[in-house]
């Protein structure tokens, strides 16, 4: 699984004056004022195959081969009709490796045919100028490159070496047929000292977006809780995303477009850079509105099976598989996917029970909640309550406590420890 993809990024819009310096047009599945009463797949993430050319060692699918049934292409293009009846408005094929799969181009011309906007997430290991060309003659609107810092991190986490050297020339073959560029990268204890480093290369490489996400504990990165950010430093994370974010706007002169972080959904949340970070530049304020899987956004698996957002563990969420059962009916009546659309503030607990933010926020991120600690409603990786908790004295830290089986979309489980939080480390600012 690319990183990056946990739901995509719907930001919630109020009213704004954009200076006209940063005019550019609204991504598409950017969230809308009509949308917010029209409950529909707006943005879908959709792994073809899981077969892949990288070993990567925090992939959530644990891809290499491809599954040992995946959806044949006529049953991919039934899919592909559904959503464009759901009225989705961008489609993002990943993998494994999507271009690996024969029948890929067939996939991205149906759906742009259809006006449906298609993206693509890759970790770029070939995609070569010919490849680039071939994806934008077939209606391809945008490419995105995973790409986690410096080639010396990089390829370890992508457990091979040339792996960042290959993902900067997959942008370079893409700005040359005129793809629209971003970049994704995890964010873990390998690389979060490294954030200013890498946005520097993804700007002069011509990137428009960079979408930023936690590291989950998920797939092969569940086998790596060494990996996993301590959750006291998600401030530390977010105010150098802030510093990234407003420099670029300060550099900004007005030609092209502004290089725009686009926090996941589980970098948060409600802090002093809220409405920075999940704003565009110059375009309409947002913030947090909560989890929107089965809301707005939906994952599809290879093999068919459906999900509310594509990076939640299959075992709990598996709403229903196309094979048996229309897209369509899966989407409206299965509780799997409903249980963003259902649920209430019951299911909420610990510090997120009695948050000031708890009737909005709804703990933030499903996933991440889920594949730390086993069960959604409690979320430690957040500004606001890191803030909380230091005036305290306290911090919270992850103890190791359950393996994952080794499955795609599995996952183990951690404790959440308070201690006390020690005076002589800074921890990054606490902002005001």
């Amino acid at each position: 699984m690319k990183d990056a993809d946990a739901g995509g990024s719907l930001a919630g819009m109020s009213s704004s004056n954009a200076p006209a310096r940063f005019n550019a047009p609204a991504p598409v599945r950017a969230f809308r004022a009509e949308d917010d009463q029209d409950i529909h797949p707006v943005y879908v993430v959709w792994e073809i195959t899981t077969k892949c050319d990288q070993p990567c060692q925090h992939c959530g699918t644990r891809a290499g081969p491809a599954r040992p049934v995946e959806l044949s292409t006529e049953q991919a293009l039934e899919v592909a009709q559904s959503l464009v009846d759901l009225r989705a408005r961008e489609v993002t094929l990943i993998g494994g490796e999507a271009y690996l799969r024969a029948d890929v181009l067939d996939i991205v011309s149906y759906l742009a045919d259809r006006g449906v906007r298609v993206t693509m997430q890759t970790g770029g290991r070939a995609f070569t100028k010919e490849r680039a060309r071939a994806f934008r003659n077939a209606g391809l609107g945008g490419l995105g490159v995973s790409i986690d810092g410096p080639a010396l991190v990089h390829d370890k986490l992508r457990g091979n070496l040339g792996s960042h050297r290959a993902a900067i020339q997959a942008l370079d073959n893409a700005r040359e047929v005129g793809l629209v560029l971003s970049a994704n990268s995890q964010i873990n204890r390998l690389n979060a000292h490294l954030l200013e480093q890498t946005a520097a290369e993804l700007q002069a490489r011509g990137v428009e977006a960079w979408q930023v996400q936690l590291t989950g504990p998920m797939g092969r990165a569940a086998d790596h809780p060494e990996w996993i950010i301590e959750p006291w430093r998600v401030v530390e994370v977010i105010d150098t995303l802030a510093k990234i974010q407003r420099e670029a706007i300060e550099r900004f002169d007005g030609n092209g477009v502004c290089f725009n972080i686009v926090p996941n959904n589980n970098i948060g949340y409600f802090g002093p850079h809220e409405q920075l970070l999940r704003s565009r530049p110059g375009g309409a304020e947002a913030h947090w509105r909560g989890c929107l899987a089965g809301i707005y956004i939906l994952g599809i698996e290879s093999d068919g099976t459906v999900k509310a957002c594509p990076t939640l563990p299959t075992a709990s969420y598996a709403g229903g598989n196309v094979r048996d059962i229309p897209l369509e009916t899966i989407w409206a009546e299965s509780e799997q996917i409903r249980f963003s659309r259902d649920r209430t503030t019951d299911e909420l607990w610990g510090f997120c029970k009695t948050c000031y933010y708890a009737d909005v926020c709804r703990a933030g991120c499903s996933w991440t909640v889920h594949t730390t600690l086993g069960r959604r409603g409690n979320n430690p990786f957040c500004y606001h309550r890191v803030v909380e908790l230091r005036k305290k004295g306290v911090r919270e830290k992850l103890v190791h406590r359950e393996h994952a089986p080794n499955l795609p979309y599995d996952h183990g489980r951690f404790d959440l420890v308070e201690e006390p939080w020690p005076t002589e480390e800074p921890g990054g600012s606490t902002g005001g």
